[in-house]
């Protein structure tokens, strides 16, 4: 496996999950709390909100990093 290839894999995969965590936001503030009952993984809604925006922030960056970087040949 080339550099190239596993940047692509690492791509496609952050392109997926970021698709998934912007339809786990929700516009009324309910968050995640709305699709299953209250997280149980969190202590409150705010903080899974929060940590539900710093994760998918976190994949905005890595997508539009890795985007730049492969289109632009930077890695041939």
């Amino acid at each position: 496996m080339t550099v190239t290839t596993i940047l692509q894999g690492i791509w496609a995969f952050s392109a997926v999950a970021l698709i998934v965590l912007v339809l786990l936001h929700s516009p009324k503030g309910d968050g995640i709390g709305a699709i299953g009952g209250q997280a149980q993984l969190f202590s409150s809604t705010k903080s899974a909100e929060n940590t539900l925006n710093r994760v998918t922030w976190a994949l905005v960056v890595i997508f539009l990093g890795l985007t730049v970087v492969l289109s632009a040949g930077w890695l041939n």
